[in-house]
This record gives structure tokens, sequence and C-alpha cells, in this order.
């Protein structure tokens, strides 16, 4: 899973970034509002924002993502102790709130416990699973290369099962925020279908894919 950190403090970004990238997270810090803001649709799955940095702040870009992102865990971390600050960081709708200064410690417990998945295995026979932890596909004894999209395009359903993921979501969440055609992503998911059984990846007509009913979490 991937991170986007908001912090104008340099030192503490850097001791941020090395406490996630122990627990396996990719992290991605900026130190500017408007460096950061550019970045939302990379495909994070976590947001951690400071309130005061340059440009803009902490608080209008938590207002942006729950306004484009409303599933994505966000924390804020600020100095200011301001009370109403606070308050609208919540009714915006932030998930936690840390004051500086704070045990890196308890912000690593806060991501891990807002990111795990909730599952281990998405699993599509009584013969084929694939594995969240360690991004690894089997049918029995055997084992599938994935590419890093096909693993992202997996890791996409991990919270929401059976939800139609649309093609704007797939090019935000797969591609990373970069600019694809559906050829690009019929193309990938051409490949994928054939590491895996038939019709588990499904096609809202309209709407984008999404996975058989059959498919379930274990």
């Amino acid at each position: 899973m991937k991170i986007l950190v908001l912090e104008d403090n340099k030192r503490l970004a850097n001791v941020i970034k090395s406490a996630l990238e122990q627990e396996s997270y990719k992290v991605d810090c900026f130190f500017d509002g408007d460096d950061a803001f550019e970045a939302l649709g990379n495909g994070y799955s976590c947001f951690i924002l400071d309130i005061n940095v340059p440009n803009l702040d902490g608080i209008s870009i938590l207002e942006y993502i729950r306004l484009n992102h409303s599933n994505i865990p966000a924390i804020i971390i600020s100095s200011n102790h301001d009370l109403e600050k606070i308050q609208k960081s919540y009714e915006i709708g932030c998930d936690d709130y840390l004051k500086k200064p704070f045990y890196i410690l308890e912000l690593v417990q806060k991501v891990k416990k807002l990111c795990i998945l909730p599952k281990k295995f998405l699993k599509f026979s009584e013969n084929c699973r694939y594995d969240f932890i360690n991004h690894r596909l089997f049918e029995n004894d055997k084992e599938y290369e994935l590419t890093k999209k096909e693993i992202l395009f997996l890791e996409l359903f991990s919270k929401n099962l059976h939800h139609v993921a649309s093609y704007e979501e797939l090019e935000e969440y797969v591609w990373e925020g970069e600019e694809t055609t559906l050829i690009n992503i019929r193309s990938m998911i051409k490949r994928l279908r054939k590491k895996l059984p038939d019709d588990s990846i499904i096609i809202v007509k309209g709407m984008g894919y999404s996975l058989n009913k059959e498919v379930s979490l274990s």
C-alpha cells in the first residue's frame, strides 16, 4: 500500500517515511501543500497531513480528499492545539488526529489499524487464491507471476470485494494517476484473466469491472 505524507519538517518527514517503510508501506513525502495536492490522484491508500505547511494547508487538502476519495483513511498531524481546527478536521472527515510531538510508533500503529487488509487471501476457487500480504497468486502448487498493475488491480478489491471499479478508478489506482486508454486497461485485464479461473473478472457494461460473486475473502 502507498501512503502520502505531507510534512514540511523534512527531518520528521524522513523519520515517518523510514518507520512506515519498515512496515512494508510505500511512502511519498511532500513538504509543500501545492505539490501534495498535485499528487493526490496517484493511487494512495492513506494520507498523513500536517495542517501548517507552505501554500495549501492540510485542512484544505483534507476537504478535497473527502469530496473525491471519501473512503481513503486520512490522519491529521499538527503542533497546532487550536480546538477549532481539531474540531474542523473531524467534521471534514479525518480518521484520526495526532498532536506534535508524538511517538512515531503511535502513528505507525494508527496507520496499521486504518490500512490493514481485512483478510489475507482472495479466493477465486478451491484451488486458486491470491495472497494479499505477499502479493502472490497460486493455483494448486503453481505460482503465477504478476505485474505491478495486476497486483494493484487485485488490491483494489481488498476492502470492497464486489464493487464495480470504474475506468476512472482503475486509471487513478492501478495506473497511479497516469493517463491511460481503454485499450491498455482491457489488455491488462485480458492478461490477468489468463491467470485466473474462468469468469473471475466480469464486465459491467458501461461502468467498469467487478469480481464474480463466487470470489471471496478468507
